[in-house]
């Protein structure tokens, strides 16, 4: 497979799209079977699914007349990499905060 061709974060961004990506964790699927669990066309469905692929989220293959899908979780080391990044900066505003809260109760 080459590079993806958008971006995960875009991917992700639809709260449909997260939904599924949840789903498949639990194990692979056909789309028959990820359809029916959203409120959403089968076509529509379709169209997130190919969003995920494209963004190298979930794989598809063909089972006989299935196409199934299944969830690549590779790529999303990229958004863990991304939020440790911040979780430092949290940590020290947490910890300045936290001194501020201790030091008021002090006075």
């Amino acid at each position: 497979m080459g590079a993806p061709e958008h971006d995960i974060f875009q991917a992700i961004a639809d709260p449909s799209r997260r939904a599924m990506l949840k789903l498949l964790a639990e194990g692979e699927l056909p789309i028959a079977a990820i359809a029916e669990r959203f409120p959403i066309s089968r076509t529509a469905v379709n169209k997130h699914l190919h969003v995920l692929a494209n963004a190298g989220l979930v794989d598809s293959r063909r089972v006989g007349r299935q196409t199934r899908y299944r969830l690549r979780v590779e790529p999303l080391k990229q958004i863990g990499d991304w939020l440790s990044f911040f979780e430092g900066y949290w940590d020290d505003k947490l910890s300045a905060l936290r001194e501020w809260v201790e030091e008021e109760e002090r006075s």
